[in-house]
């Protein structure tokens, strides 16, 4: 009766009959697990693992008790804990995949490296396939073994070319500095899933490496049209804009998009205004610097604390000849930010035509010193390029486009 109705999604209805099942029969394993599953569906942790230990205490070498509790712990985080009773359960259990695998999981996210190496060659004997390959290149790139680690995503894709396992190897690829490769690798997952984002988005990145500015752009472009939602396509077009002006409207039409889509994030608002701020000084595009002073007033009211929105206000003033506003927006954007090195040097500028010599030079001082020790923009690129390949899509739209 429990069973029936926790397969209804009767959580709470079938815990009655699962308690009273294990009062009719103390000593039965199987009992004491499904009231401990019920109770983890009802997110009573404590009282779950309660249940699954005293099962592991009445069958001690029973596959089933034992993987229940491991598959337990592992849910909550926990691989160390986990480990032991997959190890157990393997052992009842040698030709489990499903087991295995977990275990190897466990063991790569506890640091056991060689322990998941050598299960991984145990499942290998039982099925060999793309998922162990690319388990052990994460095993191989734990162990900084960075040769194997690819040899091993690409046999992966060899024999499973999935979407994940292509995106791994190319991924890999970029990972590791060798743009030419991942942009083979990347181009054909592009064409066999069309619909892949994130292979467009990893393409973009490797095009980006080689300077094949245009093709990448187009790869950014083409990701933000699959997939409107996630935020990174956007950082790099915008990126994008400081290196070269090709493809400036397709670039200015999808970062419009992005204020569209979330207008409260002020990162959004800045990177168009900066993208219709390129288009005027190129005389690509038509726009009225009204837009432009809207757009990033808008950012610095969305987020106070946008030192370049701040800055870029304060260069839009200066360019207008507008300089006590330029002078407060310099002053607030290296209040904010002190080591903004080119808002530091304008101040130092302005602050020497209005005749305040001291406080200029002062401010030049510390622009000289902040740029000798400042990445270029293709460096910053490069910073966004690492962080794609070790973050996840979607964990916070608005704080990834937003930091």
């Amino acid at each position: 009766m429990g069973l029936a109705l926790a397969s209804e999604g009767n959580e709470k209805e079938a815990t009655p009959f699962f308690e009273r099942a294990v009062r009719v029969q103390p000593d039965s394993a199987e009992a004491h697990e499904n009231l401990g599953t019920n109770l983890l569906r009802l997110k009573k942790i404590a009282a779950s693992e309660q249940e699954f230990k005293r099962a592991a205490v009445l069958k001690p070498a029973d596959y089933t008790t034992n993987h229940a509790l491991g598959e337990f712990y592992l849910s909550r985080g926990s691989a160390p804990d986990a480990i032991p009773y997959l190890q157990k359960a393997q052992q009842a259990s040698p030709d489990s995949y499903a087991n295995g695998r977990d275990l190897v999981l466990a063991e790569i996210e506890s640091g056991r490296l060689a322990d998941a190496e050598n299960q991984i060659a145990a499942l290998m004997r039982v099925k060999d396939g793309g998922e162990l390959h690319e388990l052990l290149a994460e095993v191989k790139e734990g162990q900084k073994d960075y040769m194997a680690a690819g040899k091993e995503y690409q046999r992966a894709a060899q024999i499973d070319p999935s979407e994940n396992n292509i995106f791994a190897w190319g991924e890999e690829l970029i990972r590791h500095r060798t743009p030419q490769p991942a942009t083979e690798v990347l181009n054909r997952g592009a064409k066999l899933y069309p619909q892949s984002a994130r292979l467009q988005i990893a393409l973009g990145i490797a095009l980006l490496m080689r300077e094949f500015y245009g093709p990448a752009v187009d790869a950014f472009c083409h990701a933000v049209d699959l997939d409107p939602q996630d935020p990174r396509p956007y950082s790099f077009l915008a990126g994008i804009y400081a290196i070269s002006p090709s493809r400036a409207a397709e670039v200015s039409q999808r970062l419009g998009q992005l204020v569209r889509i979330q207008p409260r994030n002020a990162r959004a608002r800045y990177y168009y205004a900066m993208s219709l701020w390129k288009s005027v000084r190129m005389e690509t595009q038509a726009t009225d610097l009204s837009t432009v002073e809207s757009l990033l007033r808008a950012a610095t009211n969305l987020d106070p604390r946008f030192a370049e929105a701040h800055f870029q206000l304060g260069v839009l003033y200066s360019e207008e000849k507008h300089d006590s506003e330029a002078l407060a927006e310099f002053q607030k954007a290296v209040d904010l930010d002190p080591n903004l090195a080119d808002a530091h040097y304008r101040l130092g500028q302005l602050l020497l035509r209005r005749g305040d010599t001291v406080r200029g030079e002062k401010e030049l001082d510390i622009s000289r010193h902040l740029h000798t020790r400042q990445l270029d923009e293709r460096e910053k690129l490069n910073s966004e390029i690492l962080r794609f390949v070790y973050t996840e899509p979607h964990s916070s739209a608005a704080s990834s486009v937003s930091h």
